[in-house]
């Protein structure tokens, strides 16, 4: 068994290289340029590591893994564009640097092209492939519909804001796993059982990421601090703030929450504001309880996957790795 940064380190010098033709140049330019400004790349080494953990890593886990990851940038620029994000990975997004429309364009290539990697598999795997990476993408998009619902909603509930997650976030990492167990051949109940593994740990990945969002350094987290504050979303800190806050708080958060177009010095009250009440809401530590909740769960799903448990021990290092990222 390879570790997660060994993978990572193989996807990466086969996946550094230019996808697309060269013309048009600009619609081209814009769809390699996500692809060259990093990332963890979580998701397709998940594909390799769902595959090694059942048998020897296949040509096949490679293509898919490419895939993949192409979808997973598609929704990050079309992402981007909805939420009006001028930031990625610590650098302009798409749609800051090439254009809305460029930007669109972009994202739209790139998930024809994770097509074409899957169509290179071969035919006994496909079936099961395609109809896993086709559920996977359409919860994806109506996980982020719901999060645009969610702006303009006075109150969310816990259990729907988690449900949105698991769809917009969660699903896709259980997913890479599982096909890549599929590739491995493993059967039925360790694909369900290594899906719900990734599932859960989506959940706590994005725990992890709200937090970061609000109090991690922008500099290693690579997006402008307190980003999903100014762009009034919806996250688990601000939904145990409401649920906790006293009326005056209450009352703050809402005005806060209602500005848009603000200038600089407001931007930067606002996010110092916001902060303020999520840490007297003790949103910060909440927020690490239910982190190492979606956590521990994951690990149970693990230990019931039907293989020797040394063969686990580099996913148990992947969840541990993620849950104690600063970026």
């Amino acid at each position: 068994m390879h570790s997660f940064s060994q993978l990572s380190a193989v996807f990466e010098q086969r996946f550094n290289k230019r996808h697309f033709p060269e013309q048009p140049v600009k619609l081209y330019d814009a769809s390699q340029y996500i692809l060259g400004i990093g990332g963890k790349r979580v998701r397709p080494v998940c594909v390799l590591m769902g595959n090694e953990l059942f048998g020897d890593i296949h040509e096949d886990a490679y293509e898919v893994a490419t895939a993949v990851e192409l979808f997973h940038n598609f929704t990050l620029v079309h992402d981007d564009i909805m939420d009006k994000a001028p930031m990625r990975r610590g650098m302009e997004t798409v749609h800051t640097r090439y254009g809305e429309s460029t930007a669109l364009l972009a994202g739209d290539v790139m998930l024809v092209k994770s097509y074409e990697f899957i169509n290179l598999i071969q035919p006994k795997y496909k079936k099961a492939i395609l109809s896993l990476f086709n559920t996977t993408a359409s919860a994806v998009c109506e996980g982020q519909q719901l999060d645009m619902n969610f702006e303009s909603e006075p109150q969310i509930e816990f259990d729907d804001y988690a449900n949105m997650i698991a769809l917009k976030t969660s699903v896709l990492l259980g997913a890479s796993l599982q096909m890549g167990a599929i590739i491995g051949g493993a059967g039925l109940g360790n694909q369900q059982h290594i899906y719900a593994f990734g599932k859960m740990l989506g959940m706590a990945f994005q725990v992890q990421d709200d937090y970061l969002d609000a109090f991690g350094d922008p500099a290693k987290f690579g997006k402008l601090a307190g980003g999903d504050i100014l762009a009034n979303k919806k996250t688990f800190l601000l939904l145990h703030a409401m649920d906790s806050a006293t009326a005056e708080q209450k009352k703050s958060l809402d005005h806060w929450y209602g500005q848009t177009n603000l200038d600089e010095n407001g931007k930067k009250q606002k996010v110092e504001e916001v902060i303020h009440i999520f840490k007297n809401c003790g949103a910060d530590n909440w927020a690490g309880e239910l982190k190492e909740k979606y956590y521990q769960q994951a690990l149970d799903r693990l230990e019931d996957i039907a293989v020797v448990s040394a063969r686990k021990k580099e996913l148990a290092d992947l969840a541990n790795y993620l849950m104690n990222r600063d970026k």
